[in-house]
């Protein structure tokens, strides 16, 4: 820059002036209390005057010989100049505070640790007016303890720690108590704070003020302690008749036991607790061992020597007691059952291989290798990869989340988060016709068990401990529950071979697909789901559930074959819906968004090139969603295909709103008609998407006592979308719901597999960017023919040494053959390399 020290040229004052602007908007100098702050040595200025002078006095050159003109023309160049420079220094300090204040805040999102806990434990004991005993106490009239973990705060305080860098609000937990010992027995939630040092507590409600009912809670060990009991006397009434039908008993027995499953909800109205419990052979994968005896239990009475057995079910028929089956089949007035003798080598429910396979058997397949390392950086809850991050937690009580996603420092959105997973069925048996499972009532977040290396997670992966705090008296440790790790698709993420039309080509371009996983599973019993959020290389974030594990299958009859598939000799696989509910909390470009659906009209008009002929084509279509009840789609309506969320006041560099799309991948449909007794604890499954204002109140679609009593539930979301508020230029939450219709068959045996029963929704930059970002991955290989037309590769990854000896070769375009390459290990042995992982800067081969 130039300027005449003892009087500034016009253009130099304003070039400094325009270069002071510029420095305040990228946070170079700060204004405090009308002071200015130098960021780089934190200097005072009385005004802009001095700070402007400080400007001046870094510039050198006298230019007072030069015309107005030359000024000009040199003060633009300079200003260009300065322009650039100044770009970079001011995207790397924003990089550098943004990066700096998301790992600063991503602790407010990670899950209480055991030393948490503890504390909370420890001080809520102390606070002799809530009377609290073990968990373990085998009476049901006790107050104890049900649930720990994190109370998330508010967003607009998370807000600050996360976009100023200011302090974060104190930890808080969130604790469940069950008062069983009093008068009226109820469930009442706390937060309690500030940890890790906890001295206050406060009731925590739920939107609406409702009261828990303490028949909405879920069942503990200790009442399935007592549940066991009743099963026991009722096989000592019944074991003959289990015996001669089956050749199993329940209770007494040695090798040829019975188990049980229990099935929800747990009646027909509010206030009941009334469990079928449908009898098994306790043989490895006894899902599928139904054996046509299910019994009715009232355990409602807190005192357990008051439970009742209300109903019994045997060979399709009902008996009012245990007592009249006993009766009736002595007489021999029923129809009897006898299943065909049970065959300890018959291996159809487990995983023992049989049968023949043609793939050799002594090698193994494919792995994961990091060739150089890994690749993403993972400290405590905070995660980042290829120009991502975020923190993540798993919520006790309904599983993954993850808080604060940023694509290169630009937040994406606040939060994604599993909130619900059901599986409604059908059937012909009692049992199969009152299962209606809604897994957060199970603490489906804490089914999180152990990953298996190399089959539930790659060898290679990140694998983390979590711990839960639920139905016990002190915090579980779950090693290995959750896994991180970076893997290629074996697809490109993007390609062109560009044909000469000649036999030959123009150039090659392709970019290697590699994504970062975050993974965990849930066994709610006998199904399992695997959740993982997957994150692209050009902004793209994907969220997963695939669905394994053993079908619900209950007891065959000829009726049954309305409601599922005979699976074995007297097995019905029950027909099953499967829906899980995510909150996406967006934050496209900043907290203001609007939503507008995008699709296609037809449009008829005269060929402006051909007089007399008419052009049809589609022409786009927007429809502006301005309320609510508008973006509210229900199941079985046209659903749109393009979901668009974006920032009305942000554009990029071709002038469109910035902006990100859901797009879906699922085949879900209701469970029930709206309105339906069970359906009112589920009214989030009337919509594959629901658009809704943010609101704190509004933090979660489901609750853990949903499942015991779906008739009024404590959390609705139907009243998040009741009073139609206005969602322009608003902080919006887009509530999704995918799933899919699941009829077992035979290849359901011993498991249902993944493929096929897989899915979820992605979100895609929809003009968020100027170009797609991924072009910054230096992992992108381009191939020219050179003057000989041999193939000249160009490549912007680390060199390795050429192995013109290693086995085997393969053609790469217009005959050349493939190099190999090798690099030196750690322990000095020599490696063949496939030319895919190549390292080198640039490299003519042929």
């Amino acid at each position: 820059m130039c300027t005449d020290n003892a009087n500034p040229s016009i253009t130099s004052c304003f070039v400094l002036l325009k270069f002071y602007d510029l420095l305040l908007a990228n946070h170079l100098l700060f204004k405090r209390s009308g002071w200015l702050i130098k960021a780089e040595t934190s200097e005072l200025y009385d005004s802009e005057e001095d700070c402007i002078h400080w400007l001046i006095q870094k510039t050198h050159c006298s230019c007072s010989s030069h015309t107005f003109e030359e000024r000009v023309t040199e003060g633009a160049k300079m200003w260009f100049s300065w322009m650039l420079l100044l770009a970079s220094l001011a995207m790397s300090t924003a990089s550098s505070k943004s990066r700096e204040w998301a790992h600063h805040g991503a602790a407010m999102f990670a899950d209480l640790t055991p030393q948490e806990m503890n504390a909370v434990r420890d001080y809520l004991y102390s606070c002799s007016e809530l009377g609290l005993t073990s968990a373990q106490d085998k009476s049901l009239k006790k107050n104890s303890i049900l649930l720990m973990e994190l109370h998330v705060p508010r967003k607009h305080e998370a807000l600050r720690a996360l976009d100023r860098g200011q302090a974060k609000p104190s930890r808080q937990a969130r604790v469940v108590v069950q008062f069983g010992n009093q008068a009226v027995p109820n469930v009442t939630e706390y937060t309690v704070g500030p940890l890790p040092f906890p001295r206050s507590y406060q009731v925590k409600t739920f939107k609406g003020d409702r009261p828990i009912r303490f028949e909405s809670r879920p069942i503990s060990s200790v009442e399935y302690e007592h549940l066991n009991v009743v099963l026991e006397k009722i096989g000592a009434k019944a074991n003959k008749i289990l015996e001669e039908s089956t050749g199993f008993t329940y209770g007494n027995c040695t090798n040829r036991c019975l188990t049980f499953s229990d099935i929800a909800p747990r009646g027909l109205a509010p206030g009941e607790r009334r469990t079928w419990i449908m009898m098994q052979k306790f043989v490895e994968g006894y899902f599928i061992h139904p054996v046509g005896f299910e019994v009715l239990v009232n355990h409602k009475d807190l005192d357990h020597n008051k439970w009742t057995v209300e109903k019994v079910w045997y060979n399709g028929q009902y008996f009012d007691s245990v007592e009249e089956l006993v009766e009736k089949y002595e007489k021999g007035t029923i129809n009897k059952l006898k299943l065909q003798e049970h065959d300890e080598e018959d291996l159809f429910s487990t995983y023992i291989p049989r049968g023949h396979m043609n793939t050799q058997t002594n090698i193994h397949g494919a792995k994961l290798v990091e060739p150089q390392g890994r690749r993403f950086q993972v400290d405590r809850n905070f995660v980042e990869y290829a120009g991502w991050s975020f923190a993540y937690r798993v919520r006790s009580s309904a599983g993954l989340q993850i808080f604060d996603l940023r694509f290169n420092g630009e937040r994406i959105a606040y939060e994604i988060a599993l909130q619900e997973a059901i599986a409604f069925y059908s059937g012909d048996s009692p049992a199969a016709m009152q299962t209606k499972y809604i897994d957060a009532g199970w603490a489906m977040g804490t089914s999180d068990y152990e990953l298996s290396k190399g089959i539930d997670c790659p060898e290679i992966a990140h694998f983390v401990d979590l711990y839960h705090y639920y139905d016990t008296d002190k915090p579980v440790r779950y090693r290995n529950a959750l896994c991180i790790f970076e893997m290629t698709t074996a697809l490109p993420l993007r390609r062109h071979f560009n044909s000469n039309f000649q036999g030959g080509y123009n150039f090659y371009g392709g970019l290697e697909n590699h994504v970062l996983v975050i993974r965990t599973t849930s066994t709610v019993y006998n199904y399992d789901y695997i959740w993982d959020f997957v994150f692209y290389q050009n902004g793209v974030m994907e969220s997963r559930v695939s669905a394994t594990g053993y079908i619900h299958a209950t007891f065959f009859t000829e009726n049954g074959l309305n409601y599922g598939t005979r699976v074995y000799n007297y097995v019905l696989g029950n027909l099953h819906t499967h829906l899980i509910h995510y909150k996406v909390d967006l934050d496209i470009a900043g907290r203001d968004n609007s939503f507008e659906t995008i699709g296609l009209k037809y449009v008829n008009f005269s060929n402006p090139w051909s007089p007399g002929h008419t052009i049809v084509q589609s022409k786009l279509h927007r429809t502006q969603h301005e309320t609510e009840r508008s973006a509210a789609f229900r199941f079985g309506k046209k659903f749109p295909k393009y979901l668009h969320f974006y920032n009305p006041n942000q554009n990029n560099k071709w002038g469109h709103k910035k902006g990100y799309r859901i797009q879906y991948n699922s085949h879900a449909n209701s469970v029930l008609p709206r309105g339906w007794k069970e359906e009112n604890g589920i009214t989030w499954s009337r919509y594959p998407l629901a658009v809704t204002r943010h609101k704190d109140n509004e933090v979660t679609s489901s609750s853990i006592y949903t499942q015991n009593d779906p008739w009024e539930p404590v959390v609705s979301f139907e009243e998040f979308i009741r009073n139609n508020e206005n969602i322009v230029n608003q902080d919006l939450v887009a509530w999704v719901t995918v799933g899919f219709l699941h009829i077992p068959h035979s290849e359901d045996i011993p498991n249902t597999a993944t493929p096929g029963n897989a899915v979820g929704f992605f979100l895609r930059p929809f003009n968020f960017f100027d170009k797609d970002p991924s072009l910054a991955s230096r992992s992108t290989v381009i191939v020219r023919p050179d003057e000989k037309g041999q193939p000249k590769v160009q490549r912007w990854t680390p060199e390795v040494y050429k192995c013109k000896n290693c086995p085997g070769s393969s053609k790469l375009f217009n005959g050349s053959r493939q190099f190999f390459f090798f690099q030196q290990s750690k322990i000095s042995q020599i490696k063949c390399i496939h030319p895919s992982i190549k390292r080198a800067s640039h490299d003519s081969g042929g």
